[in-house]
């Protein structure tokens, strides 16, 4: 048996993956309070303490900070879900430079960034959640983090990519990380669904994730 560590983006909070971990009886980590990538990698690494054969599972931006962790745990797999990858360097934006302008311009004058699902027009995050209730529970745990946040790194130790990894992909947001995927031969699932669609459909994404560790191993 292994123990799953299902890790939430630090933008959104562990209850965007609430039904799938009471699915798969897997820990949330909870980053509530960090603002730095230090207190943001601390958090993720105190919720594996007491686990023993770790399979890490994270989501959105938490993918940038999965090779760390799996460094610092000993990891047996990474199962990343529609996440972010971190490129070849020593170390990873957390923001592309593209993004920058949008975040420096949704800044307040004490440099916090709104929420999360503040940043997109309701048209985009209204069909996100798969109703109201969840999008009240997700929006209650939703941070605001300083854009210094955005313009810090994260360390990413070398050879990452060969640790065993797959990849499981909602729709099409993230294509650039399913090409890398594909080309580290990892394997690969796709789901037709948003970016939160672990809301909308947690038993066919906990069938995936389960399918995957089994694929890598774990």
């Amino acid at each position: 048996m292994v123990d799953l560590l299902l890790l939430p983006s630090p933008l959104l909070g562990p209850p965007v993956w609430a039904p799938v971990a009471d699915l798969l009886g897997a820990r949330v980590a909870d980053t509530a309070g960090a603002s730095t990538p230090e207190d943001v990698a601390a958090a993720y690494a105190a919720a594996g303490d007491g686990l023993r054969d770790v399979v890490l599972v994270p989501h959105s931006n938490a993918g940038l900070y999965a090779p760390l962790l799996a460094e610092r745990l000993g990891a047996r797999a990474t199962v990343y879900v529609d996440a972010a990858l971190p490129g070849d360097g020593a170390d990873t934006a957390l923001a592309p430079d593209r993004f920058l302008g949008l975040l420096r311009e949704l800044a307040d004058g004490d440099g916090l960034l709104p929420p999360w699902t503040q940043w997109w027009d309701e048209d985009d995050v209204r069909d996100l959640f798969p109703d109201a209730s969840t999008r009240a529970r997700v929006e209650a745990g939703e941070p605001r983090l300083p854009l210094s946040y955005f313009t810090s790194r994260v360390a990413v130790p070398a050879g990452w990519a060969d640790r065993p990894s797959a990849y499981l992909a909602f729709g099409d947001t993230y294509a650039d990380e399913i090409a890398s995927a594909h080309q580290h031969g990892w394997p690969v699932t796709g789901l037709s669904g948003r970016h939160l669609h672990q809301l909308v459909a947690p038993r066919e994404v906990a069938a995936a994730i389960s399918d995957l560790a089994e694929r890598l191993g774990a």
